[in-house]
């Protein structure tokens, strides 16, 4: 087994780091994802609309984010002259970038704490995205 952590930032990763690295972060992100919705449940009123807290709906993104993080870390490690720098800035401006539309979800009807816990949500996401790519993909 290839121990990642003292990888060269030249050597590219094996196919086979990326894919369980990616696979472990999105079933921890779902499952921690599940959690914040089943704590969210608790504070939504009866009757009112949950919007983005079934699992077809947040499961599919969460993956879906872990690849375009996936790919946006991508990119910058190849083109950006300083990684490190850039990422450093560019994460926590893509999830806060993120919570727009869960902010706009409340003139739509949805409650604060469903605003809320997509916002943890993607929190989440990223979290345990950056520590994956960080090993299977050093800068």
């Amino acid at each position: 087994m290839t121990d990642t952590s003292t990888r060269s930032a030249g050597l590219a990763p094996t196919a086979g780091e990326v894919v369980v690295g990616l696979l472990g972060a999105a079933v921890l992100s779902v499952a921690v994802n599940f959690l914040i919705v089943v704590v969210a449940g608790k504070f939504i009123p009866a009757g009112q609309e949950r919007m983005g807290l079934a699992l077809g709906e947040f499961a599919p993104a969460s993956v879906l984010g872990i690849l375009l993080g996936t790919l946006g870390w991508y990119l910058v490690r190849r083109s950006a002259r300083d990684p490190r720098r850039v990422l450093r800035v560019l994460v926590p401006v893509v999830v806060v970038v993120s919570w727009i539309p869960d902010l706009g979800i409340l003139a739509a009807g949805a409650s604060v704490v469903n605003s809320l816990a997509l916002m943890a949500m993607h929190a989440v996401v990223a979290a345990l995205t950056v520590p994956v790519l960080s090993r299977v993909m050093p800068l």
